[in-house]
């Protein structure tokens, strides 16, 4: 696949809207054709494998956007500029407590549940206002966005999953202050990342629309 090309097409497409680049599975090298397109974030989901890989890549910013164990949020805090896949409160509060040893206030985005699926992680829609009220009793963690994976549903039947979470994100936006600055709605994949963006996605994640389809 023409990474170069392809990362360029996607930035020219989207605007002003942030591109994270879904770098799962994929070599150094071909992570680096997309950074020197211009991607200036990338996103991992697993912390072993970007900690196996992360020396051969260029600078940028470092997103994890997959589930993170409790027992991997240490090496979590060390390698990644947000973690955008924060789904329980104990997450939250280790998170705090291995930035605090470190003296770092770790970026975070809160994942929603959406579509509150029970196989998914994830607050509910609801829970979102009580966690941010708690978070502001924590020191090392900043909460500076939202972010949802919908249902797994034909592109256009994700627009109503959107419109909520923009919704929601419209009302966090009310509640910015001391250790909460929600500015980034992070939703969109490589499928369905346009209607994302015109329901008011702010940030999208996308991989095989760039790198085409992974091999496993």
């Amino acid at each position: 696949m023409p990474v170069y090309e392809n990362t360029k097409l996607i930035l020219e497409g989207i605007g002003s809207t942030t591109l994270v680049c879904v770098t799962k599975t994929i070599e150094p090298e071909r992570i680096n054709e997309a950074i020197r397109a211009g991607a200036r974030i990338i996103g991992e989901n697993r912390v072993r494998e970007y900690e196996d890989k992360c020396k051969d890549i260029l600078p940028c910013e470092t997103h994890l956007i997959g589930h993170l164990q409790t027992n991997k949020v240490k090496k979590a805090v060390h390698l990644f500029d947000v973690i955008q896949s924060v789904d329980s409160l104990k997450v939250i509060r280790n998170i705090n407590e291995k930035a605090g040893a470190i003296d770092k206030v770790q970026k975070v985005f809160l994942q929603v549940n959406i579509g509150n699926e029970p196989q998914k992680y994830g607050f509910g829609p609801d829970e979102i206002k009580k966690v941010i009220t708690e978070v502001r009793s924590l020191g090392n963690v900043r909460v500076e966005g939202l972010m949802c994976i919908p249902p797994f549903v034909p592109p256009e039947q994700t627009r109503s999953y959107f419109r909520k979470m923009k919704t929601l994100f419209d009302e966090m936006k009310q509640e910015n202050r001391d250790n909460i600055d929600i500015r980034e709605l992070s939703m969109g994949m490589s499928n369905d990342y346009g209607i994302a963006i015109e329901e008011g996605a702010t940030m999208v994640r996308v991989g095989s629309a760039i790198f085409g389809e992974r091999e496993y």
